[in-house]
């Protein structure tokens, strides 16, 4: 038997551990449900496990019955506060839900982890498990560096690897990963703009936020199309915006927050300068005051040329030539996986788990209450983690 046959053996399992996982959405840092299920999957197996003290991280390290290097492998756990739609016999109730696939990545490196342990003969070194909370704006993979996963097993990683899944864009068991920048910057802008209430019926008498703050909105994407280059790409979306409380009342303030998504380091120094001002010069213009802040948030993801290249060869030798699909271009997506692959070399990839059916061109996205995902990936996925470990490590020995 190989990886690959020992992971499809363990399908049943995965699927199961995927939609328990998936009943019991958790945001945040704090996710104890969560890691309870994922420390009875790996009960039994030799692993030294620690969990985290400021957030429900578990990290793992299996000793390979070889000495060597270390390499580590990292799932995110996290869901979203999204009320799901998906109509599925093991859909969330409430207003929570797994709609970026985190509990397929938990589920794919629990899985990698029984596989190894049952193959660590064929370790050269030793692995990480990085099972990981707050992904979604927490910064939880910085907390888990703040906490010393990259020293779990007593060495740092020589290379580190993520697999993300995406319920369109890519078909059923598809493969995907670049070299270089793979997901953008992402950073918040907030804004509070500070004015004097009144009546509705006598603007003139108070101080209007609402009219000003609108006109930032406006005048921010009007700054952004005439100050960057269009093949330095940057993306500006305000998604909270609010003011008031009745038809009636100026209020005293109006808030909004965007997402700004950057990859260039160029791109990123004139964001953080130029946005602000804008916001401030817009305010001045209104007889208003302004707090503006650029809070900065996860770098780039730029994947390791020599690693990208190494998950694609692995993909096209364990799953075919049919199944790796090189991306041409990066997206504005973000992770902070980007903080691990900052510290040690690593790479990303999309592995593709669009419904059998549904046209991934169309078929709701990742983030969506009707994202919904194929499980037949799951055994593929903690396969391909597998290989990844075995073979880093097994080349490492022979350069060494």
């Amino acid at each position: 038997m190989n990886l690959r046959d020992d992971a499809r053996a363990l399908s049943d399992d995965l699927i199961r551990l995927r939609h328990d996982l998936h009943r019991i959405p958790e945001v945040g840092l704090d996710l104890p449900r969560t890691r309870e299920r994922v420390l009875a999957a790996l009960d039994g197996l030799p692993l030294e496990i620690s969990t985290g003290e400021s957030l429900s991280s578990v990290t793992a390290v299996l000793r390979g019955t070889r000495p060597g290097p270390t390499v580590l492998l990292r799932g995110d756990m996290d869901a979203l506060p999204v009320a799901e739609r998906t109509g599925l016999p093991y859909a969330a109730e409430g207003d929570l839900m797994h709609a970026c696939g985190h509990d397929l990545h938990t589920a794919m490196l629990a899985g990698s982890a029984r596989l190894l342990a049952t193959h660590r003969d064929r370790l050269a070194g030793d692995v990480v498990f990085m099972f990981q909370p707050g992904e979604e704006g927490w910064d939880g993979a910085g907390h888990m560096l703040a906490e010393g996963v990259l020293e779990a097993s007593g060495s740092r990683p020589v290379a580190a690897y993520a697999l993300h899944v995406s319920s369109s864009i890519h078909a059923s068991g598809i493969f995907a990963t670049r070299t270089g920048p793979l997901l953008a910057a992402s950073n918040v802008l907030d804004v509070t703009v500070r004015g004097a209430g009144g009546h509705g019926s006598a603007p003139h008498r108070a101080k209007d936020p609402i009219p000003a703050a609108c006109e930032m909105v406006t005048a921010l994407q009007t700054w952004l199309s005439r100050t960057f280059d269009v093949f330095d790409p940057v993306v500006l979306t305000v998604g909270s915006f609010h003011a008031g409380t009745l038809p009636n009342i100026i209020p005293d303030t109006a808030r909004f927050r965007a997402t700004v998504r950057s990859f260039s380091s160029e791109a990123f120094e004139r964001l953080r300068e130029g946005l602000p001002a804008v916001c401030r010069g817009v305010a001045a213009a209104h007889g208003l005051e302004v707090d503006a802040e650029f809070v900065e948030q996860y770098p780039t993801t730029v994947n390791d040329a020599a690693e990208a290249d190494f998950i694609a060869e692995t993909v096209r030798e364990v799953h075919g030539e049919e199944r790796y699909e090189p991306m041409e271009n990066p997206i504005l997506g973000a992770e902070d996986f980007s903080r691990v692959i900052t510290e040690v070399p690593g790479a990303m990839a999309f592995l593709g788990a669009t419904l059998p059916g549904r046209d991934p061109e169309t078929a709701p996205s990742n983030h969506s209450p009707l994202a919904a995902f194929d499980d037949a990936v799951l055994a593929d996925g903690a396969a391909l983690y597998a290989e990844l470990a075995v073979r880093r490590l097994e080349a490492e020995t022979v350069a060494a």
